[in-house]
């Protein structure tokens, strides 16, 4: 007789922060939408081995459900409405929804349906892959190692930086989707709120905030700003039509807007003196981030909006040396905060992270794209749209990585 799996999540909220944002927004106003979402591994592609795996742990998915306690939470929380909670009580994940396969060696996942239900499937399903894969790569590694490890580079970070002036420096732990295991994350990150306030901001994860007593930290992702593509009349305006669609959800809250979707000059020329007046700031996840930096100040002085009274939130492949040397170049200039993620929760010694990711690929049956300040980030199966995102957003064609 087969053994059962042990679940490797126990909790529906242990995702991210934006995830449950954006899945109220598309609640309340596209719920007829429709998507298909892929796996992508940047790293590596012979992960198919653990497909069956994967697939069982999908399938015990189905049992997850908000509990009273975490409910309650919630509606303590400024973010959501009532009915959209109401609701979320009875949301169960369906499996069927997403198709898991071993193709020659590769692994392929494909997640199909509602955009307001497939929309939590993405950073947990992220986060079981790369634990089971950890699990079966190196067995005997866990917590004691990635705690150490991680004492080593805070006494190191102390001693490094002792004469610097850090009085403003944040961090928060965005480290769900490629951690080593939950166990790991947990950890890292109850280590991170004792040891090294007062720069531990918050996380990503709602079920670690909700557990530590810790600020979550997110809004919106890609996969808002790629929808749109489809979702407004005018392929062109579509950008414009997500930062309008996501204030109109949250005209006072989660106000950090995401640039990268299709590269940040384009979102630049459609964040005008409303949007930027309106949104409390921007996020980083592509690109040199030091020029990205430089941009959004001069936007804002260009505006004439003092930089100071906005935040910029930086999220692209940060470790604690990176972060500080950001913070060194713009910490007087403008509010920030460093989202750390695999650099925290999946840095080990002897233990190689996976760069993987789950993206739009359609909205309403049709391709959608994320092109991003990075060309090997680029999403896209259809060249004819990526080609027409060129022309409606005056960007010049190149060649973009998949």
């Amino acid at each position: 007789m087969k053994q059962q799996a042990t679940p490797i999540l126990t909790s529906l909220l242990d995702t991210d922060a934006y995830k449950l944002h954006m899945q109220q927004a598309v609640f309340h106003r596209y719920r007829n939408t429709t998507v298909i979402a892929e796996f992508r591994c940047r790293s590596e592609d012979l992960l198919g081995e653990y497909a069956d795996e994967i697939r069982q742990q999908i399938s015990l998915m189905r049992d997850l459900a908000l509990t009273e306690d975490e409910y309650q939470y919630l509606t303590s929380l400024p973010f959501f409405q009532q009915d959209y909670l109401d609701w979320l009580k009875t949301f169960r994940f369906n499996p069927a929804q997403v198709q898991v396969s071993n193709e020659k060696g590769r692994l392929k996942v494909r997640i199909t349906g509602l955009w307001y239900e497939t929309i939590l499937w993405e950073v947990p399903l992220l986060a079981v892959i790369s634990e089971t894969i950890h699990r079966h790569r190196t067995p005997d590694i866990g917590t004691e190692q990635a705690i150490s490890h991680l004492k080593q580079k805070l006494t190191r970070f102390r001693q490094d930086y002792a004469d610097v002036d850090l009085s403003q420096f944040r961090i928060s732990d965005f480290g769900t989707r490629r951690r080593y295991s939950k166990a790991v994350q947990q950890d890292i990150v109850n280590l991170l709120q004792q040891e090294f306030s007062p720069y531990m901001a918050g996380t990503s994860n709602y079920d670690l905030a909700r557990r530590l007593n810790l600020s979550p930290i997110g809004t919106q992702a890609h996969e808002w700003f790629q929808a749109f593509q489809q979702i407004s009349p005018v392929l062109a305006n579509s950008q414009r039509a997500a930062l309008q669609g996501w204030l109109d959800e949250y005209p006072d809250l989660l106000g950090i807007a995401l640039t990268d979707c299709i590269t940040m000059d384009a979102f630049l020329r459609d964040f005008g003196i409303q949007f930027a007046s309106q949104y409390e700031g921007l996020r980083h996840d592509s690109g040199d981030p030091f020029e990205w930096g430089e941009k959004a100040i001069a936007h804002y002085q260009n505006l004439g909006i003092d930089p100071l009274t906005k935040m910029l939130v930086f999220s692209d492949n940060l470790d604690l040396d990176k972060a500080v040397a950001l913070y060194k170049r713009f910490h007087t200039r403008v509010k920030l905060v460093f989202g750390i993620g695999t650099r925290l929760t999946c840095d080990i010694p002897d233990v190689s992270p996976l760069n993987i990711v789950i993206k739009l690929i359609q909205c309403n049956g049709k391709p959608v794209a994320k092109l991003s300040d990075s060309p090997g980030k680029t999403i896209c199966q259809d060249k004819a749209f990526v080609k027409a995102l060129h022309k409606a957003f005056n960007l010049p064609l190149v060649k973009r990585g998949n």
